[in-house]
């Protein structure tokens, strides 16, 4: 039985046997018919070549993984008809106007009646005026021009910079106040104040798992503000409380990388927080810019035994690192000896010496001190 084999068309010949031979630029030729002994003609199958994660002493890198893609979920709809608008409201002078006609009012009905105090009188200069009592018309005209007075002093209120008013009557909502300075607004109008300034957010350790599958525990930074003022304080019933079960679980989906993972991959896990969290909280009307994991920490039921591990491979890889200088130390030496011709050496005398130089090498680099 012969091979001939070239490099175009690989065959094997063969008393009343010929096959083709498999070839890949990652493999070598193999005799198909010494693999499949009952193929009378096999057919060649190509073959991808295979890469493993890293080989040891090669210094081949690992291929690093980011979080697998999450898939979006159906968001929450929101009310159409619950949006923010703005609310009618007058500048603060009319107020304060309002309140002043009426205490003249209730000064001049009291003048009439004739029981305005004569300290009074002096200080409004109005002459004596013996009327005829507090009567039906005096009593009409000193409540009037009293809640007149009232209505303008209750509907008084200040606007600051970065808060908002929403404001409804009877349960229906009105409108949004985002002016500043002072300001008059219906007194019967329920108000609710709201925060639409820029926020940060920080949890308290929430739980999350890592690609493995490991329970981790992680703090997450939220950066957020109130978009809409009438779906956030209307559309869900506490929208602080709304944001932070969000952030919860977008952590029960999203696998946060280990605290030795690359950068890369904690950035990719913060991308993906943003957007599942921006899209849940969308709905009630909060923008969330940024949630980005700060702190992450096994859980304390795992803890100890990824401890364990991750010591057991720093030593793995120091003990890898001083194999390969100790290796490259005797093969310097062993080279130096050999090409200037201080040493003649045949395989026994050559394998003695790679074995002293290895012993005391490793002697050496396992003292302390050294």
């Amino acid at each position: 039985m012969s091979t001939t084999t070239t490099s175009h068309t690989p065959e094997f010949e063969g008393p009343g046997r010929s096959g083709r031979l498999i070839q890949n630029e990652a493999t070598t030729e193999i005799p198909v018919h010494l693999l499949f002994r009952d193929e009378p003609s096999p057919v060649p199958v190509p073959l991808k070549p295979a890469v493993v994660g890293r080989r040891r002493g090669t210094g081949e890198q690992p291929r690093l993984r980011g979080p697998a893609p999450v898939r979006n979920r159906a968001a929450p709809r929101a009310d159409p008809e619950l949006v923010e608008r703005p609310a009618r409201v007058l500048p603060g002078a009319a107020g304060v106007l309002a309140g002043v006609c009426g205490a003249a009012g209730c000064a001049a009905a009291s003048w009439w009646a004739g029981v305005l105090p004569r300290a009074a009188l002096e200080a409004l200069r109005l002459p004596a005026y013996a009327g005829t009592g507090l009567g039906p018309a005096q009593w009409a005209a000193c409540a009037g021009a009293g809640a007149v007075g009232l209505f303008g002093l209750a509907g008084l209120t200040r606007g600051r910079t970065g808060r908002a008013l929403v404001v409804g009557l009877f349960g229906r909502y009105r409108g949004t106040v985002r002016r500043t300075g002072l300001m008059w607004v219906n007194p019967l109008l329920l108000r609710r104040r709201v925060d639409v300034r820029l926020r940060h957010w920080r949890s308290e350790p929430m739980p999350a798992v890592d690609g493995g599958g490991v329970a981790l525990r992680v703090v997450v930074l939220a950066v957020w503000r109130v978009r809409d003022t009438a779906r956030a304080v209307l559309g869900v019933d506490d929208h602080e409380t709304y944001l932070r079960e969000c952030v919860e679980a977008a952590l029960a989906r999203v696998p946060v990388e280990t605290p030795d993972a690359a950068a890369r991959a904690a950035d990719a896990a913060g991308e993906a927080l943003t957007r599942l969290v921006a899209a849940d909280a969308a709905p009630v009307g909060l923008e969330v810019y940024s949630v980005q994991p700060v702190r992450v920490e096994y859980a304390p039921e795992v803890a100890a035994a990824m401890h364990r591990r991750k010591v057991a491979a720093l030593d793995a890889r120091n003990r890898a690192s001083m194999l390969t200088s100790v290796v490259d130390s005797v093969e310097d030496t062993v080279t130096r000896l050999t090409v200037r011709g201080l040493v003649d050496l045949d395989d026994y005398e050559r394998k003695a010496l790679v074995k002293d130089l290895t012993v005391a090498f490793c002697v050496g680099r396992a003292e302390p001190g050294h």
